[in-house]
């Protein structure tokens, strides 16, 4: 198991990760929508607070009315617990339904910010450089971005409320304690909002122990996503290979590969739950102990006549409020350090992203260019590794359209890798590649990449389903034998489990029918048909588009007869040679 885990994000370079995801939506086109969201949220989030205080009023006197015995007093006051409760009800309910609003909303906006710039035209060079450091972007994507977004809203409403609440009840538990006295022996010391004290002096202690028990989950939870997101990939891996482990006898590997995965899950989990019952252990009995607190600094002044038992109930309800709102940080520990584990992860995801870029654009590359003619043109071009070693140099050739070019030569010599750099996706290296001017490349792999969706829309990639006629994808289909798929082209099926690995490679053959591509680089595409049916796919490309370029990539010494040129690739003295003929 790779460690993809990174020193921890915090102080100055938190800061500039956590701005830099808010700016994300704050800078959009959405953010005044989201800003008019985010304003009914907050002010929902006020009139909450302002609620509890007017209903904690009237408690006091349903109390007051309930000790005097005053019948009218009492339903009067009981009238107003109850409108106060609805109020608060509203309040409460729609600060919520305004922030899942806004919450996805933003989260739309973030996922489609890191969408874009994963799948994108760097996208291969990020997996291919970075593969270590990257771990399980679908995840970080999935998951991080709603959890970042639902926390961030989450968290940053409830710490308003919570000041709000502390300014509000803070000081009805001034005005209810600013005259108790406190007796130490046969000295009574008057301080001035005495129950407020105690409730901050409590507070700033539980969150100190709170931090110290609990601040060991910011990197446990980081981890738990990752192993949990390593231990899904791979049972998504397994499901989209099982023929391929089945042919191959590797169930027992794969149980063990699989279980291994797992049991990081679960050594992960025992740190989790260990962590998390310590946490909650002080935290619940804090809780509990702080229950009481109002009631025992209270009871001596009601006992002498200082307070009455509404405002007794007043002064218990505030404190619980106040309390509750300088515990805030406390309460929501667990929630802040899934939260930064979760800026962690997208801010590395980012950065990485980033730093692919920035490679890309500083380093030296090979250059795609618009040729000045219609031929397509490899100008000294040099192509290396990642890591800086020289796979093939001095590479010079051109093809015009029409030509069929056939790519030669021992496996591992860059054959593969001279069709990459031809489609762009390979900058590692020098010298140039001219295309044509308004060139339209098509590139047929091995193994054809099927998307998820109907048939319509697999045969249809890259373009959108409906780009071409029913008919015209029904005669592609007749035309490379398989034709007992024309009937379904609405259905929805795992496309990679339910075609064979040839009828696989014929069905993206029908998508060159379909597209007419100028250019057409096929590699190794016609690999896993026999050679009867290899022989009737170059014969229809020829006669169904005479004027593409066709350039393959193969092994079988048969599918050079169907070319009239051909590029040689040889191992020479320990270095590959190129010669074009």
């Amino acid at each position: 198991m790779r460690d993809a885990r990174k020193p921890a994000v915090s102080g100055r370079h938190f800061a500039r990760a956590l701005w830099h995801l808010l700016r994300i939506y704050w800078t959009s086109p959405d953010a005044k929508k989201g800003g008019l969201l985010l304003a009914l949220a907050i002010g929902l989030e006020l009139g909450t607070v302002y609620g509890n205080v007017l209903l904690s009023d009237a408690f006091r006197r349903a109390g007051d009315a309930l000790v005097a015995k005053t019948m009218p007093d009492f339903a009067s006051a009981t009238a107003l617990v109850l409108g106060f409760t609805v109020v608060v009800l509203l309040a409460s309910t729609f600060r919520i339904y305004f922030r899942q609003l806004l919450e996805i909303r933003w989260r739309r906006s973030v996922t489609a910010y890191y969408v874009e710039r994963w799948i994108g035209p760097e996208s291969y060079l990020q997996a291919e450089m970075h593969r270590g450091e990257m771990d399980n972007p679908d995840q970080r994507i999935a998951e991080d971005i709603r959890d970042f977004v639902a926390s961030a809203l989450g968290l940053s409403l409830s710490l308003l409320a919570a000041v709000v609440t502390l300014v509000s009840f803070g000081g009805i538990l001034w005005q209810l304690s600013g005259h108790w006295p406190l007796a130490i022996g046969n000295v009574q010391l008057h301080i001035p909002g005495f129950m407020l004290w105690v409730a901050v002096l409590y507070a700033l202690l539980a969150m100190w122990i709170t931090h110290l028990v609990g601040r060991c989950l910011v990197p446990i939870n980081f981890d738990k996503l990752r192993y949990e997101a390593d231990f899904r990939y791979g049972l998504v891996r397994f499901r989209d290979n099982v023929e391929a482990v089945a042919l191959s006898r590797g169930q027992t590997e794969e149980q063990r590969s699989t279980l291994g995965r797992f049991g990081n899950v679960v050594d992960n989990w025992r740190q989790l739950i260990r962590a998390q019952r310590n946490l909650m252990l002080f935290t619940t009995g804090a809780g509990q102990i702080n229950a009481l607190v109002p009631l025992l600094v209270a009871a001596p002044a009601y006992f002498a006549g200082l307070l009455s038992f509404g405002a007794v109930a007043q002064a218990r309800m505030a404190y619980g409020q106040v309390s509750g709102s300088l515990t805030w940080f406390v309460n929501a520990y667990q929630e802040i350090a899934r939260w930064r584990a979760s800026i962690e992860r997208l801010c590395t995801f980012g950065e990485t992203m980033q730093a692919t870029h920035g490679e890309f654009v500083r380093g030296e590359k090979i250059r795609i260019a618009t040729g000045e003619d219609r031929r397509l043109r490899l100008v000294d071009l040099r192509l290396r590794l990642p890591d800086g070693r020289v796979v093939l140099d001095r590479v010079n050739a051109a093809v015009a359209p029409g030509d069929r070019v056939a790519v030669v030569g021992p496996s591992g010599v860059g054959k593969t890798t001279l069709i990459r750099a031809i489609a762009g996706i390979w900058p590692f290296g020098s010298g140039r590649i001219e295309l044509p001017p308004g060139a339209d490349l098509l590139i047929v792999p091995q193994r054809p990449y099927l998307p998820i969706g109907s048939l319509r829309a697999v045969l249809s990639y890259p373009a959108a389903a409906g780009t071409f006629a029913d008919a015209r994808i029904v005669k592609a289909l007749r035309l490379l034998d398989l034709d007992h798929l024309a009937a379904r082209l609405d259905s929805m099926e795992p496309w990679e489990q339910e075609l064979s690995a040839h009828e696989q490679q014929r069905l993206s053959l029908v998508r060159v029918l379909l597209h007419e591509p100028g250019w057409l680089l096929l590699d190794e595409a016609t690999s896993g048909l026999d050679e009867a049916m290899e022989q009737s796919v170059y014969d229809l490309l020829a006669e169904q588009l005479p004027q593409t370029a066709v350039i393959s990539v193969a092994h079988r010494p048969a599918v050079a007869r169907y070319h009239q040129r051909s590029w040689t690739l040889a191992r020479k003295d320990g270095r590959v040679t190129f010669a074009a003929a």
